[in-house]
């Protein structure tokens, strides 16, 4: 499988608390916080997600 490095680009302020959540599931935790995980059909879902609060780049 491909790895993924996701890093979160805009607050959660003022988003959903189920978006939240998917970031903290995520392992992110704060602005410009960065993690990298295995890309699986879970961590897509969680990604379009929120998609408008992180940048994905493929490592």
């Amino acid at each position: 499988m491909a790895k993924v490095k996701i890093t979160q680009i805009r607050s959660v302020i003022g988003h959903p608390e189920n978006q939240r959540a998917t970031l903290k599931t995520l392992g992110i935790r704060r602005m410009n916080h960065s993690v990298e995980r295995e890309l699986n059909a879970q961590i897509e879902g969680m990604i379009k997600k929120v998609k408008h609060l992180v940048r994905v780049e493929n490592i």
